[in-house]
């Protein structure tokens, strides 16, 4: 029976098709693939992390050191140290977390306007909103520089706030006016032929439906605030109101660079999105997944 069970594995493994080891091979090549392109994008993440704790004569070696060892947290002592850290730490988390919750409340109404209401100008707004994604962050700059002095905002933190949440809103808008598409317009229906008035029906029904996408894009707009350099360096003019970003800029100077300060500092600008996003992972996953059924 071990012999003639020996001959029939032998004989299935010689019966498997061109086209089954065809996929096989395309499976492993896959695999592969996705392997070296996680070590791409992995890789500079980790050499920050571990510059961070290298010892100073160990940074800018000809022969580099994968390894952080024997390592120290000096860096982060004098990142932490540096003058105004905390100030422009402070600032970074009242112009992010203002521009999400700025922006969400907007987007939202707006995105279920146009994706629940047909009116006169629709067509025209998408296409605007396009559009407006296409214009580089540089050419905006000059613009949201001169409404805001003509509205005595420069050098605010509320003008900031504007300037970032008019640069998120048209991301916003058109990602979740794809979540809301996603959502059958028969369940709202279905609640207001139960008694619901139209608000009743947004509130309870589409309201928590969307709810993964809302933190999804939340999310997203929180990372474009929180790591835009441009706005703070043009829109602010004294020290005290910069943000974290421009906080960055001043370990480079003109007697040279402190890297293991820079890569310290770095990792501790990168951390409140990494704590943030491993909060709401599962939010956010589920939330691009509803957003990929309708466009």
């Amino acid at each position: 029976m071990t012999a003639v069970a020996t001959h029939r594995r032998a004989s299935s493994r010689r019966r498997v098709s061109p086209a089954a080891r065809k996929s096989r091979v395309g499976t492993v090549a896959v695999h592969i693939a996705a392997a070296v392109f996680f070590v791409m994008a992995i890789f500079p993440v980790y050499w920050m992390v571990a510059t961070s704790f290298k010892l100073e004569g160990d940074i800018q070696r000809s022969n580099p050191k994968w390894l952080p060892f024997p390592g120290t947290v000096q860096h982060f002592v004098d990142a932490l140290h540096k003058p105004m850290f905390w100030t422009y730490a402070r600032n970074s988390m009242i112009a992010a977390g203002s521009t999400v919750l700025i922006s969400i409340v907007i987007a939202f109404l707006a995105a279920t306007a146009v994706a629940r209401f047909k009116f006169y100008g629709r067509r025209f707004f998408l296409a605007l909103l396009i559009t407006t994604q296409m214009v580089p962050l540089t050419a905006l700059a000059i613009p949201l520089y001169l409404s805001l002095r003509s509205f005595h905002l420069l050098n605010q933190m509320p003008g900031l706030i504007m300037a970032y949440a008019a640069f998120v809103l048209p991301f916003t808008v058109w990602t979740l006016r794809g979540f809301i598409q996603g959502i059958p317009v028969d369940l709202e229906e279905a609640a207001m032929v139960d008694g619901c008035s139209r608000l009743q029906a947004f509130r309870r029904i589409l309201l928590p439906l969307i709810l993964p996408g809302l933190i999804a894009t939340a999310v997203f707009a929180f990372i474009q605030a929180w790591n835009d350099y441009l706005f703070p360096l043009v829109l602010m003019q004294h020290n005290d109101n910069y943000t974290m970003t421009v906080w960055l800029a001043s370990f480079s100077t003109n007697r040279g660079n402190d890297f293991g300060g820079l890569m310290a500092a770095s990792t501790l600008f990168s951390l409140p999105v990494v704590v943030l996003f491993m909060i709401v992972q599962r939010k956010v996953v589920s939330g691009l997944t509803a957003g990929a059924v309708k466009g």
